[in-house]
């Protein structure tokens, strides 16, 4: 199945987080759009790597995507190494993305930083024609996507860009609340405990900081919610018209 967008996550939810409302839009206009989740998030304090799955499953109904796989590199250790660099290679030349979402190159999470350069190296290495893979016994032809992007997360980025996501920003929560024990959730409780544990993303300030994020990049555009990327090059034109 050849895809127009591969999107890439350390952990399941990054992607409905940081790109779900640029996802959902792409997948309304019938763009074939997937996700690859690099972990299974095993070493966040609530849920379970078989809850994540579940979880990760839901929201991929609501995202409307057309794949979801996980490579399950190992949460907080996977490294920007040949071994995982092929892994991500495999699902380049798979899936053949002519745009890549990345993690936030800078964050919070050591994890998505790591995962931004592994992207990175990656995105470039898919394209060179000695560097091998395979799939199903079989080997994989060379793919270069054209466009890599980076969205951002918890941390404050400044964004080369900014997508509108006001008409899908409502959905994009869905998906978010679609990770039941990850988000604010006062039902929620752990096997076996009487109440989970708060983290940081757990709370009611996140959920906000989330939709102010998403009008403080809509406002620099007139949007009223928006997604922002930064890119992995500086674009060039011919004509300066060609901008906007």
């Amino acid at each position: 199945m050849k895809l127009d967008i591969l999107a890439f996550s350390a952990h399941p939810d990054d992607c409905e987080l940081s790109c779900g409302g640029t996802i959902i839009n792409q997948v309304k206009k019938g763009r074939q759009v997937g996700i690859v989740d690099l972990t299974k998030g095993e070493l966040g304090t609530r849920g379970t790597p078989a809850s994540r799955a579940v979880e990760a499953a839901n929201a991929a109904k609501i995202l409307g995507i057309s794949v979801r796989e996980n490579l399950d590199l190992g949460d907080g250790f996977f490294e920007n190494s040949k071994k995982e660099q092929l892994a991500v290679i495999s699902m380049l030349r798979k899936y053949q993305p002519d745009i890549v979402f990345a993690n936030a190159l800078t964050d919070r999470h050591p994890d998505h930083g790591k995962g931004a350069q592994l992207l990175k190296d990656a995105f470039f290495l898919s394209g060179l024609e000695k560097v091998e893979t395979e799939l199903n016994g079989k080997t994989q032809l060379k793919w270069k996507p054209r466009l890599l992007l980076y969205y951002v997360q918890s941390q404050y980025i400044q964004p080369d860009i900014v997508v509108d996501i006001s008409n899908s920003f409502e959905q994009k929560m869905q998906a978010i609340y679609a990770y039941t024990s990850q988000f604010y959730n006062p039902q929620y409780k752990e096997s076996g405990k009487r109440q989970a544990a708060e983290t940081f993303i757990s709370s009611p300030h996140f959920i906000k900081l989330l939709e102010a994020r998403a009008i403080e990049y809509g406002n620099l555009h007139g949007f009223q919610y928006a997604e922002g990327f930064n890119m992995s090059y500086t674009p060039g034109v011919k004509d300066i018209t060609q901008i906007f």
